[in-house]
């Protein structure tokens, strides 16, 4: 069948279901899953015979999108929260990994930026972290402990600033998608080229290893959480430039609640992380590498898997489940 013919015989059944996600009809749970199965056929059949149209990527969106209705109506059945991370929030990352790749594209690319700006130009680190900032790490750096900073202070306090501040830093990654994208984008630049240039002034004072066992400790988190929450915001960006089928206000609506989820799904790594840093950070030196390196790549580990390799898992699961 051509692809054509295919989207003129399904074109009537397709807009239902937009119609469903968008709140216009209403639909008990049965017409629900009989809607969902039948996209979910629609969806196969499309992979097979145009797996590289638009078509196949439009209905995989309404699938992904039908779900999460069929998953609302029974959610007072088991506990919310749950099947919140368990279940939705890795289906939403399914959708838009397109736009997880491309956040970790500007994030590498910028913190590339920093790092070649601070090895050409010395004066680089001072204009991105302050003159004062800079004077006091190279003071640590010459009394031999590189990660000084972060024992300043009670534990609690540091914590709670620390989490005030990295959820200030997220909700500015969020909510400056609403122009387009483009406000992610610059605080996401800012804050990668910041990054590349922290990390390159301890490579230049030869305490690049040293450090690392301390910072990354909470890093794992705050910054993969960062990329997470520039996601979100380019989802949100997206939803405005790009309605697709939908009008204008419909496509906002989707992509806010959506990406707003994703947003939501963050906090709890980023209150872990100030937690770290509050409580274990200070600690790093004193601690045998090995140890060092479980918290670090055991962080790092399972905020890659629960964002990119459990989403996939989900998916096919959940899309196994529906053909059978």
């Amino acid at each position: 069948m051509r692809e054509v013919a295919f989207i003129k015989q399904n074109k009537e059944k397709w807009l239902e279901i937009e119609e469903v996600i968008t709140g216009k009809t209403k639909k008990d749970p049965d017409e629900l899953s009989s809607l969902y199965i039948n996209l979910i056929n629609d969806l196969s059949f499309a992979q097979t015979y145009y797996p590289k149209s638009k078509t196949k990527i439009y209905l995989n969106h309404l699938a992904t999108s039908i779900y999460q209705k069929i998953y609302k109506t029974k959610r007072t059945e088991s506990n919310r929260i749950v099947e919140f991370f368990k279940t939705e929030v890795p289906l939403i990352a399914y959708e838009y990994r397109k736009f997880l790749w491309f956040a970790f594209a500007v994030f590498a690319f910028f913190v590339g930026i920093g790092i070649v700006s601070t090895h050409y130009d010395e004066d680089f680190v001072r204009l991105i972290l302050g003159d004062d900032y800079v004077f006091m790490t190279e003071q640590n750096i010459e009394d031999g402990n590189p990660i000084a900073v972060y024992e300043g202070g009670s534990t609690w306090g540091s914590a709670i600033g620390i989490i005030k501040n990295n959820v200030m830093v997220g909700a500015k990654l969020y909510l400056y998608g609403i122009f387009g994208g483009i406000g992610t984008l610059l605080v996401l630049m800012y804050n990668s080229i910041m990054l590349g240039s922290f990390q390159y002034m301890f490579q230049q004072q030869e305490v690049l290893g040293t450090s690392m066992r301390g910072i990354w400790i909470h890093g794992a988190f705050e910054i993969f959480g960062m990329v997470i929450e520039a996601m979100a915001g380019f989802i949100l960006g997206a939803s405005i430039l790009f309605p697709k089928t939908y009008s204008r206000y419909n496509s906002f609506k989707i992509g806010f609640k959506k990406s707003f989820k994703i947003f939501l799904s963050v906090l709890p790594f980023t209150v872990i992380a100030g937690i770290l840093e509050g409580f274990v950070t200070r600690h790093a030196l004193s601690m045998t590498l090995i140890l060092n390196l479980i918290i670090i790549f055991g962080t790092l580990g399972f905020i890659f898997y629960y964002y990119v390799i459990y989403p996939v898992r989900v998916y096919k699961k959940l899309k196994a489940h529906a053909v059978l």
